[in-house]
């Protein structure tokens, strides 16, 4: 499916919102609620490194894998290497949730003998409405974005793996249409997949989500329940001011807050997008099976396009791509065009893209990374968290350079992208006046031009 390039700043939110949501709430998992900073420390009952996924993404990955592969998700065969992946994966890890670990142990890796282990645990305990398939639901939105009716089936069918009781199934049906409708049309509404329920579970699951935005996430106590952990997560994102707001509220609501957060995470990823998730959250964002916040996001695209990502991203007739020069307040950071990747100085360690590169075509030696979304487009719809990103992306640059780190930050042709965030460092950290920064990054830069929303967004952060 072609999106637009605010929609695929979007898709690519989703699944990394919800590793950081994940990540977030890791280490105040099983705690109270509280009130105060909320860091991505790491640490909990599982002794999580910092902005480390725990099984709520974990899960997710196999079913990110399976639809990148762009095939039906409804498939059995699929079905059965998602199970396979998931009973490989319980074997070590050190979370597993109650009513998942019953499901997955002692039995064939097959769909088949998954769904009958569900029923079974279901039978003994009367019950099997926990939270495990919300948690991992949010890969199936991005898969059927063209295809609402597909995506309600292929959410049902795989909570109903692990999860037998309709409860769970009826959430993922909810909050994976809620995640298909903002990537698309920007907008929050989990009531738009109730009109696929039967009128007597619309009407509770009305009710329930009413419950939810008239309350305080700390008010869902057993948020263990799926019930409960999604009225947690719409109520953080209600009463949430931007995604990063919304997803602290998730985590001080306390209990299962590292899940809570991850389902959150997933529908704000998909409001707001990559661009509104901190470049500090996305440099350490890391889980099973050894990725990284760049390989989700990569993944991610894969599902929507329909095609493996680029090794490299050809920029051949975009005109000279060449530029390398220093940074004229800093030596320690290198300002360029893409084409400078592949001749980069034996100091630079660390490098900044503001435009797309491929999984090949920054140097294997280079271990800190960060891709930014940012459009060369003047127009706030292209880039509709733009002061938050050029901020974020200077502060970045200033974190990186406080490690000792030698910095390369480009864009296609250094025009306006790179000068915009360079002279915003400038000002931000270096004490620059903002308009002797931009003069003299410009002058450096050879064909440096920022575009008139580029420009003003830097006068409205002058100063901040």
């Amino acid at each position: 499916m072609k999106l637009t390039t605010a929609q695929s700043d979007r898709a690519a939110g989703v699944m990394l919102g919800t590793a950081c949501g994940d990540a977030l709430g890791a280490g105040y998992e099983f705690g109270p609620a509280f009130d105060g900073d909320v860091e991505m420390k790491g640490g909990g009952g599982f002794a999580w490194a910092p902005g480390e996924w725990t099984d709520d993404t974990s899960m997710a990955v196999p079913i990110l894998r399976a639809a990148a592969t762009g095939r039906d998700l409804r498939d059995e065969t699929v079905l059965d290497e998602i199970v396979t992946a998931w009973v490989d994966w319980a074997k070590t890890a050190p979370d597993v949730g109650i009513q998942t670990r019953r499901v997955l142990s002692g039995i064939a890796p097959t769909a088949s003998a998954v769904r009958e282990s569900a029923k079974h645990v279901h039978d003994q305990s009367g019950r099997s409405g926990g939270n495990g398939s919300l948690m991992r639901t949010a890969p199936v939105a991005l898969a059927y974005l063209d295809d609402p009716n597909g995506l309600a089936e292929a959410a049902r069918a795989i909570s109903d793996l692990t999860h037998y009781e309709e409860d769970a199934g009826d959430a993922c049906v909810l909050w994976c249409l809620a995640i298909r409708h903002a990537v698309l049309t920007g907008e929050l509404d989990v009531r738009i997949g109730l009109p696929t329920l039967a009128p007597d579970r619309a009407a509770l699951w009305a009710e329930r989500i009413t419950v939810a935005e008239a309350q305080q996430p700390k008010a869902f106590t057993k948020n263990g329940w799926v019930v409960e952990a999604l009225q947690g997560a719409w109520s953080s994102i209600v009463h949430g001011i931007s995604l990063v707001d919304s997803l602290e509220r998730a985590v001080r609501g306390g209990n299962d807050t590292d899940t809570v957060a991850a389902i959150s995470g997933g529908l704000l990823g998909a409001r707001w997008g990559m661009s509104a998730i901190p470049a500090a959250w996305q440099r350490i964002v890391h889980g099973w099976p050894e990725l990284t916040s760049l390989d989700l996001v990569r993944l991610s695209g894969e599902v929507v396009r329909g095609e493996p990502a680029a090794t490299r991203v050809p920029y051949a007739h975009s005109g000279d791509i060449s530029t390398l020069v220093q940074h004229p307040h800093d030596n320690g950071v290198w300002l360029g065009a893409v084409g400078a990747l592949d001749k980069l100085p034996a100091e630079v360690d660390a490098v900044v893209s503001l435009c797309r590169v491929g999984t090949q075509q920054v140097p294997d030696r280079i271990r800190e990374r960060l891709e930014i979304r940012l459009i060369d487009e003047p127009g706030p719809e292209e880039n509709p968290n733009l002061n938050f990103v050029l901020a974020d992306a200077a502060d970045a640059i200033a974190a990186l350079r406080a490690e000792g780190r030698t910095v390369f930050l480009h864009c296609v042709q250094a025009i306006s992208r790179t000068p915009t965030v360079a002279a915003l460092y400038s000002a931000r950290h270096l004490g620059v006046r903002m308009d002797s920064a931009l003069e003299d990054v410009c002058a450096a830069l050879p064909y440096a031009q920022p575009n008139e929303g580029f420009r003003a967004a830097l006068q409205a952060l002058d100063g901040q």
